[in-house]
């Protein structure tokens, strides 16, 4: 009997050697295992074909799952797909992913890079992500830029022979590499830079830098203006009824007489003028035609300016000297009517001479109402031997 199997031969087999005829997928004598390129079906035993991919495998075997054995970069059941790391199955092999050692897969296709780690970016993870810079250094691929995101678009680049990143634009206001100082016409604010506040007094051509960086305060104000902000007139200078121009103040001339120079702009030495000349009667007008004076000139004046200070203190030190002399001369006045006072008010005697006696008349005395009647009394008086008139009181003696 030949015994073929019934699954893998045609049942017949050769009288003289007893092989069976095999199915397609069977081997063996009796046609009972499968063939080279297929392998057993678990359920029913039959064999199938392994159909492993030729480009992909390393022979047409299969293990009893069906799995083939790939060539290195090719995965899957019948090696048919690339592996991780690889792309662009074609009749040789797979070809490994190109992504600079910065991702570990790849599109299978085309072979574009995906998940590319360390900042990186790029189909082959060859560019830095925005807001890094490509390091020299091999232990940092992509570095972040020194580049704030307030003060610039927050992007970098290192420029040819240079070692450290340049920002590529700033914003308004700020300037340097990196972008951390603040441009001419700002100063820094709380970290931050803000435009200068002249209220439009000084010149940005003359000096760039209208303000200082760290503090705001206004340098070179011009039109007679001073503070910090260039927001006061100075010495000298009022504003004008709109209230937007410095205008010098208006002179006042006094009695007293001063010297005052003057220079004009193409002049070599100073001419000197005595206000003795000068009537102090004259309007401003007069005076201003007489010395021209210019509001943009601020070194050169038709007279010597005179602070407001020293001005008070002058007119104070004359009220104080007149007060002075007013006190004086009261008290003058007040001792001399006292003086004149006492001496009419001194009493005296009037003495008659008749002939050959001497009588005494009155008893005068100033002061009102007084009573002299014990000094007139005949008895009190008397007449010496030697023609001497004695006047005797409880009080007094006279003699006359």
């Amino acid at each position: 009997l030949c015994n073929c199997s019934a699954a893998g031969s045609a049942s017949e087999c050769n009288g003289t050697t007893g092989q069976c005829r095999c199915l397609r997928g069977y081997a063996g004598l009796r046609c009972e295992s499968c063939a080279e390129g297929f392998y057993p079906e678990r359920s029913s035993q039959r064999c199938r074909p392994c159909g492993c991919s030729p480009a992909g495998s390393s022979s047409a075997r299969c293990d009893d799952s069906g799995k083939c054995q790939c060539k290195v970069g090719v995965t899957d059941l019948k090696c048919d797909r690339c592996s991780d790391g690889y792309y662009r199955f074609n009749e040789t092999t797979c070809e490994p992913c190109q992504c600079n050692n910065h991702s570990k897969t790849c599109d299978s296709l085309t072979g574009t890079c995906l998940h590319c780690q360390e900042n990186t970016e790029g189909n082959h993870c060859e560019l830095c992500k925005e807001g890094f810079y490509s390091s020299t250094h091999p232990a940092h691929a992509c570095r972040r830029c020194p580049c704030s995101t307030v003060a610039s678009t927050g992007t970098c680049r290192i420029q040819p022979g240079e070692t450290a990143p340049r920002c590529d634009k700033c914003k308004t206001g700020y300037t340097g590499p990196n972008c951390n100082r603040c441009d001419n016409g700002y100063y820094n604010s709380d970290s931050i830079c803000v435009r200068c506040k002249c209220n439009g007094n000084v010149d940005p051509a003359r000096s760039p830098s209208v303000c200082k960086p760290d503090s705001g305060e206004c340098i070179g104000c011009l039109y007679h203006t001073a503070g910090f902000h260039c927001e006061e007139c100075e010495d000298g200078y009022v504003r004008d009824p709109e209230g937007t121009n410095c205008t010098k103040k208006e002179a006042t001339l006094g009695p007293e007489t001063r010297e005052f120079t003057t220079s004009a702009p193409n002049a070599s030495k100073a001419t000197s003028f005595s206000t003795a000349v000068l009537n102090s009667t004259l309007s401003p007008t007069t005076i201003q035609t007489i010395f021209p004076m210019s509001s943009s000139d601020n070194s050169t004046s038709a007279f010597a300016d005179v602070s407001w200070t020293q001005f008070n203190i002058i007119i104070l030190t004359v009220i104080i000297i007149v007060v002075v002399l007013l006190m004086g001369f009261v008290g003058a006045v007040y001792m001399y009517r006292e003086y004149q006072n006492r001496k009419l008010n001194a009493p005296f005697w009037t003495i008659e001479l008749k002939e050959d006696n001497i009588s005494f008349s009155s008893y005068h005395d100033s002061i009102p109402n007084a009573d002299v009647s014990g000094l007139l009394e005949d008895d009190g008086n008397e007449v010496t031997p030697n023609g001497q008139l004695t006047l005797t009181t409880p009080m007094h003696n006279y003699k006359a």
